[in-house]
């Protein structure tokens, strides 16, 4: 039988044996690479030990210097990191112990808790800036920036010869002054507020809504000692009894905003009347009714206590002079309690009974632009 059809397996020159003996070659390379690798791998291994044999001591380098098996190392070695364990409560607290400083975070837990609790720093004003006009401006408006009165107050002022320049007895309010004239209010000379301060007070009752009393009696100023070092005045007066939402400021300009009848500053008060009221009275206040100084009307009037009809809530934008207690007087009416509680944007709410609190910049800005949330628009029934 011929072997010529076996051949291709009998040939060990056959393409399937050289690839074979080429892989054999390659392994072989690979393993003597690995050989020498391992091999140079443990001569540095003996050269670092054999440097400084372990039963000899030897000279130690200076403190400063790292040392790696008795030799110095030009960097130093990395701390070990040490292990945190899970946070364990100790007192109520959660603390985190480490092994190497457990001892330490114990002392300063300790020390802490020990603390008394450090009392609520007393009310700061906030830093708003004074609007304060530089340069040439009216008399009236000078006196009302420095903290005197209202421009209103101050133009009447300046007409009854209160008010001087320079010496000089001025009559007209709008005359022109600057910061550098010498203005004088009463005999007292008088200057520019450096500062706003913004204070709104739940006014109680018997205290006047005047900086001073020649009769002696209870100021709304006298609630606010050591609030400011400034010279501040009421906007707008509240009758002794009224009592509720009250500004006080330097800042005249926004004084004669909120108090000007033109821009019609909402005020809403709660009163409290010795007899229900009848729905015909209300009625008549809404549609208006005629006063001794005229005509007048509410915006909004309504029962605040469903149960008590005795308890009205009016909302009202007229500035007169006890324009509220005229009102139901008017219709026969006798006012036993009278409460203010919102003027402008600004309620009493969180401020007790005779206390205070300072004005933020957002309330401050919302009263400068004149907010319509609290102004009534034009043409508004």
């Amino acid at each position: 039988m011929s072997n010529k059809q076996f051949e291709k397996f009998i040939n060990k020159n056959t393409g399937a044996h050289k690839k074979e003996a080429i892989r054999q070659e390659k392994r072989q390379v690979k393993a003597e690479l690995r050989a020498q690798g391992e091999e140079a791998r443990k001569r540095n291994e003996d050269k670092y030990r054999e440097v400084t044999p372990r039963n000899k001591p030897s000279a130690s380098p200076k403190p400063s210097t790292p040392l790696f098996n008795g030799k110095p190392l030009e960097q130093p070695l990395k701390p070990a990191r040490v292990k945190k364990e899970a946070p364990k409560k100790q007192g109520g607290a959660a603390f985190r112990e480490f092994p190497a400083a457990s001892a330490s975070i114990s002392k300063a837990a300790a020390s802490v808790q020990k603390k008394e609790k450090p009392e609520a720093p007393a009310p700061q004003a906030p830093a708003i800036k004074s609007t304060a006009v530089e340069g040439e401006m009216p008399l009236n408006k000078y006196i009302a920036h420095a903290g005197i009165c209202g421009r209103r107050e101050a133009a009447d002022l300046v007409k009854e010869g209160k008010v001087t320049v320079n010496g000089d007895k001025i009559f007209e309010p709008g005359f022109k002054v600057t910061e550098k004239d010498k203005v004088t209010v009463k005999g007292k000379q008088v200057f520019l507020q450096k500062n706003a301060v913004y204070i709104l007070i739940n006014k109680p009752k018997d205290y006047i809504t005047t900086a001073k009393d020649p009769e002696g009696r209870k100021t709304v100023l006298d609630l606010l000692k050591g609030a400011t070092q400034e010279r501040i005045y009421p906007v707008g007066r509240l009758d002794r009894n009224t009592t509720g939402v009250l500004i006080m400021t330097n800042d005249g300009e926004l004084a004669q905003k909120l108090t000007h009848p033109s821009y019609e500053i909402k005020k809403v008060y709660e009163v409290r009347l010795d007899k229900p009221v009848t729905k015909k009275d209300m009625d008549a206040i809404v549609n208006g009714i005629t006063l001794e100084d005229g005509f007048i009307t509410a915006d909004s009037v309504g029962y605040a206590d469903a149960k008590d009809k005795s308890v009205v809530g009016i909302e009202i934008h007229s500035g007169r002079n006890r324009i509220v207690r005229r009102i139901f007087e008017h219709l026969g009416y006798t006012v036993k309690n009278l409460d203010r509680v919102m003027f402008a944007n600004l309620t009493k709410k969180n401020v007790d009974r005779g206390k205070w609190r300072y004005l933020n910049e957002k309330e401050v800005r919302l009263l400068k632009y004149m907010n319509q949330s609290f102004v009534r628009k034009k043409g508004e029934a």
